[in-house]
């Protein structure tokens, strides 16, 4: 069916009530239905390097049904249960993907990001309970071995680990050369070790247990994690195969094919298009381990386009950028959409990128807590350039008001709440305490603010947790970035609140220069004053970093801006007052937020530094 306005959605529902739907329970389901019906078609591709000759590797349905049932065995044999955890801390390979549905039919899977650190993926381990987890053998130019060898030894509960070798990604002298400089693989728990193939291909190639029967949690995704303890949110059979239908009926058929250079431990690769691809039969590209992050990734995109025949591409903003920054090279016809998420597109950007990869940009919506997909600028109907788009049909959606908790009106801002089959009202993470306040009614509550127009579009216009709340002034930091989005020069801009004496929080603003840009901080400055139209959202700080931090799918990441703003401002605070004390780190406390490390110096005097720091927000304390 068509899916071009609001009336598109309303006539698929009016179709069927969502439960009336003949669908898959689960997703070994899903993916035997797929496979049944192209046996022989390629599933799912993975090349260790991002060059268009580089050696690839291709399951076809068939064989990727095969290799599930037989890590699920698997994972059975080692005594998992339906209630029972299995984690994987893998980059993008063609075993995350194996891991991620074996996993989720044996019992939960859950992805962890291999960019945090022992500690965290050691927290995650034991709030999770895992008791198999799947990572890298130790290799060349990757400390992931070591950090999950710690981080194990941290979860007693981890019983066996499984090892994924690379080496048999390699060819030529580089096969070669790998055993002789292969670091030595670290051992420091006391988990059963064993590898990862070697032990699946003992294992038959049908379930030798019978699937599940009912809806039930089939997987575990963290959200954040790069400060602090990352909130693991649960995730229902009947949530995936929401999001997997939605991209068959309303995007993909079998015969697309996605380039996917996007992390298997986020939900946007392996719930929406990993889903959509299990649900539609299409074929999925992940080129390197690191996707977009990988070597020569951005340098050879195009022509993986034109090695693979993509047609449709899952992209995010910060990736569009540097694609910009670099020519079209390769017979790129086949490309149909982009499909760009996880943060605001700017403008410009999107006009550049549409005019020279000549393709259709479909903006989208979604957050790990609702298992993901919430709304999308429909491909076949009006795109309004920087709106989310409308609802995706059975997606419910109120902006309610964060004075009232009224609903709004149309285009009046409020915080943006969502019902659909992956919200799951009361037991949305692990831990009990952070489910509190997190549901009005039985919509959760995204903490994001937006609003919707006379049309229906879904308009994201901040977040509510990151208004700069200066004198008790609410400054929403999207005006300001949008506002510098527009200078020829910034490729990004993040704008957070520094902690200021007096108001609490004044704007202050990093931003990312686009390549051979020579524009200096003053010009950035006088240009946010003559587009921020709202004097008390002036920036009062830029910093122009190489770099902006960003998250594993392309978000600024601005718990790392603020604690670089913490350590500015107390830094120069205790400067300015002749102390030899220094700010030695910013460290994230469940309760109180980021902490200020401060170093005791000789005879520090703690009473003088409380004067003085305790006239910010943030709170400090002494280093270790």
């Amino acid at each position: 069916m068509a899916f071009a306005s609001i009336a598109d959605v309303q006539a698929i529902e009016a179709e069927s009530t969502w439960a009336d739907r003949d669908l898959p329970v689960t997703t070994f389901q899903m993916l035997s239905n797929t496979a049944g019906k192209f046996p022989d078609r390629s599933a799912v591709t993975f090349q260790l390097f991002s060059d268009d000759g580089a050696k690839a590797e291709t399951f076809k349905w068939a064989e990727l049904h095969a290799k599930t049932a037989q890590a699920a065995n698997l994972f059975r044999s080692l005594g998992v249960g339906e209630n029972d955890v299995v984690a994987y801390i893998l980059p993008c390979c063609n075993e995350a993907v194996v891991t991620y549905l074996g996993g989720q039919t044996a019992g939960i899977v859950n992805p962890i990001n291999p960019l945090l650190d022992a500690e965290q993926i050691g927290a995650i381990l034991k709030e999770t309970g895992a008791k198999v987890v799947i990572t890298l053998r130790a290799f060349p130019k990757s400390d992931v071995p070591q950090k999950v060898a710690e981080a194990v030894a941290l979860a007693p509960n981890v019983q066996h680990v499984l090892e994924v070798d690379l080496h048999r990604y390699l060819t030529g002298v580089k096969k070669l050369i790998v055993p002789l400089i292969r670091p030595k693989n670290p051992v420091t728990h006391s988990a059963r070790v064993a590898s990862f193939n070697a032990e699946i291909a003992k294992q038959p190639t049908t379930l030798s247990f019978e699937d599940s029967t009912e809806d039930r949690v089939a997987a575990y995704f963290h959200t954040g994690g790069t400060t602090g303890m990352p909130k693991v949110a649960q995730h229902r059979y009947s949530g995936i195969i929401y999001n997997g239908w939605l991209g068959n009926k309303l995007l993909f058929d079998e015969n697309d094919c996605l380039m996917v250079p996007l992390p298997m431990f986020h939900v946007f690769a392996a719930i929406v298009a990993m889903g959509s691809a299990l649900s539609s039969g299409a074929h999925i590209v992940f080129p390197t381990p690191q996707g977009y992050r990988g070597d020569g990734v951005f340098d050879n995109f195009w022509k993986l386009i034109e090695r693979y025949q993509a047609s449709f591409m899952i992209t995010v903003p910060t990736a569009m950028s540097a694609l910009m920054q670099r020519p079209v090279d390769a017979d790129i016809s086949t490309l149909n959409i982009a499909f760009c998420g996880s943060a605001p597109l700017p403008l410009e950007l999107y006009k550049r990128f549409e005019s020279a990869a000549g393709v259709t940009i479909i903006e989208g919506y979604g957050l790990t807590e609702a298992t993901c997909l919430v709304s999308i600028n429909p491909v076949e109907g009006e795109k309004k350039v920087g709106s989310i788009g409308v609802p995706f049909p059975y997606c419910n959606v109120r902006i309610v008001s964060t004075d009232t908790n009224m609903d709004c009106a149309t285009d009046e801002i409020g915080e943006i709440c969502v019902s659909n089959p992956g919200v799951s009202p009361g037991d949305t993470y692990t831990e009990a305490a952070k489910n509190a306040d997190l549901h009005y009614g039985d919509h959760l509550r995204t903490g994001d603010l937006g609003r919707i127009d006379g049309d229906g579009y879904l308009w994201i216009t901040g977040r509510a947790k990151d208004l700069i709340i200066r004198g008790g002034h609410n400054i929403d930091p999207a005006e300001i970035e949008e506002a510098l989005a527009g200078h020829r020069d910034v490729a990004f801009a993040g704008a957070i609140g520094q902690p200021d004496a007096h108001a609490g929080e004044v704007p202050c603003v990093y931003v990312e220069l686009v390549d051979g840009a020579t524009t200096t901080t003053d010009a950035i400055m006088a240009y946010a004053k003559e587009h921020v139209h709202e004097r008390a959202a002036h920036p009062k700080y830029v910093e122009i970093l190489d770099e902006l931090p960003k998250t594993a799918v392309g978000k600024i990441f601005k718990p790392a801006l603020r604690k670089s703003a913490i350590t500015r401002i107390f830094g120069k605070t205790l400067a300015d007052a002749g102390l030899p004390n220094e700010v030695v780190g910013v460290l994230e406390d469940k309760k109180r937020g980021l902490v200020a490390q401060i170093s005791k110096v000789g005879d520090a005097d703690a009473a003088k530094i409380t004067d003085l720091l305790g006239n910010f927000t943030p709170p400090w304390e002494w280093a270790d």
